[in-house]
């Protein structure tokens, strides 16, 4: 280890989205800043996030956005209002990232490239006087009488150890989904190794695991689907939209919503189901009159066209096994029992919830450090003097459409600004 400690007044841990505006806000204050990315490129998940495309926030109002976010939403009020959805549009725009609202008030770049909002947030903070590190991983926070004295870190191509002393940090590694861009959850562990607590982590957003699986439909995407989730046989949830069926279960926008719940429900051992109504727009009785209808244009016609007029063509052999019909037998096979049994699964598909993706599928991390520990009008730690925390660590996380990332943003200004703050404070009173 170097035996002189460098000086910095605030140093920021991890160059994500909420590192990044952390630094740039605390350096555009007037803090000297210095970031330190342990990958060799800043923002690594971003550049990866909303399949590449990264929907930059929603356009929502507040209270709307607020209604999306979990487990206490009302702990980012303060944040939302230093800096929100105008905001970081506003902030690319000024870096030459123009910005779309697409379907749901989700808000993507006009290039359809989270490469170029990456490289627009890191050009953005060095260009307010940040320094960045590369390969620099923190291993440990150095405390003195409860205060925040400075932290080690490792260069690792050389494998040599870096002592800073500063009189603030940000710590905003991350949480633990998508660990090959380095979110491994170093930060849980330093907070945890400082006094904080941890709730329980679990990945969120994810695919799910079903049984049965539709592996003729491997691939399919639904557009418009209600999926109604039960939990040890009672309706618990519901949601409208894009499911995708995957060769382990079910994917898409509409399940990834219910994920959370899901995961949670099978930690604690519950019985979960989905089911999946293929024909939202039709209630039961308009959906008979239809099939009654189609039944007499061609009900001489093999079964499996008659099928093709409500169903897409991969799940037509499902229903077939499903329902135990010849697909090439006349439609007119569908008299009584089967035709309700056809009805039935028409509005209600139910698959059993055997499982779900792990940390390296998930979008974001749920569970995170307890909000109690943290002061939400700076996102100061309430446990060590000088510590600030923002971004996917606390122990918040939201539904699909721009809200996690609208949190990493929010989050990061406002610790940045907290933490620019006191820096500067704790300076002029070292001058004086």
């Amino acid at each position: 280890m170097n035996p002189q400690a460098r000086f910095c007044e605030v140093v920021v841990i991890g160059g994500g989205p909420a590192g990044l505006l952390a630094a740039g806000r605390a350096a555009a204050l007037g803090a000297q800043v210095l970031l330190l990315e342990k990958m060799e490129k800043p923002a690594r998940k971003l550049r990866i996030t909303g399949k590449g495309r990264a929907n930059v926030t929603n356009m929502k109002a507040l209270e709307a956005h607020l209604q999306e976010i979990h487990p206490e939403p009302r702990f980012l009020r303060q944040a939302f209002q230093a800096f929100f959805n105008q905001d970081i549009i506003a902030l690319l725009e000024a870096q030459g990232v123009h910005t779309k609202v697409e379907r749901g008030d989700r808000v993507f770049p006009v290039s359809n490239q989270a490469w170029d909002v990456a490289d627009a947030l890191v050009a953005w903070a060095q260009a307010q006087g940040v320094e960045i590190l590369h390969r620099a991983r923190v291993d440990e926070l150095l405390l003195e009488d409860g205060i925040l004295a400075g932290l080690v870190y490792t260069h690792t191509p050389s494998g040599t150890k870096h002592r800073i002393a500063a009189r603030c940090a940000v710590l905003a590694t991350g949480g633990q989904s998508y660990p090959g861009t380095g979110s491994t959850g170093d930060g849980f562990r330093f907070a945890e190794a400082t006094g904080h607590r941890i709730t329980a982590l679990r990945p969120s957003l994810v695919r799910l695991e079903t049984r049965p699986t539709f592996e003729g439909a491997v691939g399919l995407t639904l557009k418009n689907v209600q999926l109604t989730l039960w939990l040890d046989g009672r309706k618990q949830g519901r949601e409208f939209g894009e499911a995708e069926f995957t060769a382990k279960g079910l994917g898409g926008a509409a399940v990834l919503r219910l994920s959370r719940a899901i995961v949670e429900a099978k930690a604690a051992g519950r019985k979960v189901e989905l089911s999946l109504d293929l024909k939202p727009a039709l209630d039961p009785a308009k959906l008979e009159a239809r099939l009654l209808r189609d039944l007499e244009a061609h009900g001489a016609e093999p079964c499996r066209n008659l099928l093709r007029l409500l169903l897409p063509a991969p799940l037509v052999p499902v229903f077939c096994a499903n329902l135990g019909l010849d697909p090439a037998a006349p439609a007119t096979q569908l008299k009584g029992p089967k035709r309700k049994a056809l009805l039935g699964l028409l509005k209600e598909l139910r698959v059993e919830v055997t499982g779900h993706g792990g940390w390296e599928e998930a979008i974001v991390t749920a569970g995170g450090i307890a909000l109690k520990d943290i002061d939400p009008r700076t996102l100061a730690s309430r446990k060590v003097a000088g510590l600030y925390f923002a971004g996917e660590l606390l122990d918040l996380d939201a539904n699909t459409g721009g809200y996690n990332l609208q949190i990493a943003f929010s989050t990061g200004w406002l610790a940045g600004e907290a933490a620019a703050g006191k820096a500067i404070q704790d300076r002029g009173e070292k001058e004086n």
